[in-house]
């Protein structure tokens, strides 16, 4: 395993369970530790977007690229989260099933609709 893949695998395996923990801790109210749990998410952010410098510097290219391109793939991958959140919300948690499904689907064919804007078509 080469350096670089080790060291992502570290980080991104911490931030992410960090990021996860901090999540249940601050949503789920049984734990009673809302404000504990946004410390720790953040760390687990944090962590994360470290991790994204790091792995970009260890390969030689430059920290942050910001072009239209990387703006547009950013922008439809935070749309296509949050419209696949938002179908999750509407059937865990507001009981509308059907429409939630499908507004769920329609945020999974959004973030499947970056495989071929960052790998492109051949």
């Amino acid at each position: 395993m080469k350096k670089k893949n080790f060291v992502t695998l570290i980080m991104s395996t911490v931030g992410g369970i960090l990021f996860a923990l901090g999540m249940c801790m601050g949503l789920l109210p049984q734990w009673n530790a809302f404000k504990q749990g946004v410390v720790i998410g953040i760390a687990g952010v944090v962590i994360l977007l470290a991790m994204v410098l790091v792995r970009r510097k260890m390969d030689g290219k430059p920290a942050i690229v910001f072009n239209g391109k990387a703006i547009g793939t950013t922008l439809l991958g935070v749309l296509g989260a949050i419209v696949f959140g938002v179908g999750m919300c509407m059937t865990m948690i507001w009981n509308m099933l059907v429409p939630g499904i499908i507004v769920g689907i329609v945020g999974i064919v959004l973030l499947l609709c970056l495989i071929p804007v960052i790998k492109g078509l051949k």
